[in-house]
């Protein structure tokens, strides 16, 4: 069998301080990629500049007016060569040997929908490792572990590139939750497949962090559309789950009516009611208490996590 081809994709607004190690890091692989293709997004802080000052053959920059990472992924999509496509955000960075592992994995289970690693979180704290499956190879069910633990993120994941055309592209204008989006598309008809191998830095300290930045979303697609019922349970329950959390931020952001209307289309879950609860709470505050209260949580929550509890 071949060595696989991939086209490293990067998605860039606004991450000056960041996009240079991002690249050097994708650059660097023991594994050589086919090419690295940056989208800016109409960056307005001079990372594109930082970008195009890189004089390697394989990076190609591209730049577009602001219409959000969906919009900037799927641009690189469409112009990608590679047989596979490799995710990476402009503030994360691969370790050496993450091409080389998802190649290792290709070759030993062919025709998988998507193939990701375990990662390490940078926080201020220091490296963090991300809560992931432990065993190496395709995930018995992709919705029920992603239930308790971190299967797939954008910066560890890779696509086949012709399944695109099969599952649709990111949803354009989504601006939490588009990642899940595709997961679900792609999990609902394709083997995920994983390694434990910590081949990502994940970045929890970057600049211009989209959850910080919310603003309502413009998209013709939501989380809701994937309700199916003739889809299995647990991956019904994962959606549930992807949109009540990304309730929870809406409702932080001042966005009372939507995150309202998540719960209420969503009433329905049975594996995710304390969420649900959590959603409802939150969204009967004053709008005021709303951001000091969710980050007070988030953050005993990660100092739980931190220590094992």
């Amino acid at each position: 069998m071949s060595t696989p081809t991939f086209s490293v994709i990067i998605p860039l607004y606004n991450k000056k301080a960041e996009v240079a190690a991002t690249l050097r890091s994708a650059l660097e692989q023991s594994l050589r990629p086919l090419e690295v293709i940056v989208v800016d997004d109409g960056s307005t802080d001079g990372s594109a500049d930082i970008v195009a000052a890189f004089r390697s053959p394989l990076v190609r920059l591209i730049r577009q007016p602001n219409a959000g990472v969906s919009a900037a992924r799927n641009r690189a999509i469409a112009e990608a060569r590679g047989e596979y496509v490799a995710l990476l955000d402009a503030d994360d960075r691969w370790r050496t040997g993450f091409l080389a592992e998802i190649a290792a994995m290709i070759e030993r289970w062919p025709g998988c929908g998507l193939y990701a690693t375990a990662f390490d979180i940078v926080s201020g704290e220091g490296l963090v490792p991300g809560r992931t499956p432990d065993e190496r190879g395709p995930v018995d069910d992709f919705f029920t572990r992603s239930m308790s633990c971190y299967v797939a993120i954008p910066s560890a994941s890779v696509i086949p590139r012709a399944l695109f055309a099969e599952v649709g592209l990111f949803p354009v204008g989504m601006k939490l939750g588009e990642d899940q989006y595709l997961w679900t598309r792609i999990a609902r008809c394709r083997t995920v497949c994983f390694s434990p191998e910590r081949l990502v830095l994940y970045s929890r300290v970057a600049s211009n962090r989209s959850n910080a930045v919310y603003t309502p979303e413009r998209s013709l697609h939501t989380l809701e559309e994937l309700y199916d019922p003739a889809a299995s349970e647990a991956s019904n329950e994962y959606v549930a789950r992807v949109a009540l959390g990304k309730a929870l931020v809406i409702s932080a952001k001042g966005g009372t009516d939507e995150a309202a209307r998540t719960a209420r289309f969503f009433g329905w879950t049975r594996l995710n009611r304390r969420l649900l609860r959590k959603v409802r709470i939150l969204n009967a505050l004053p709008a005021a208490w709303r951001p000091a209260v969710l980050d007070w949580y988030n953050r005993l929550a990660w100092r739980l996590a931190r220590k094992g509890l």
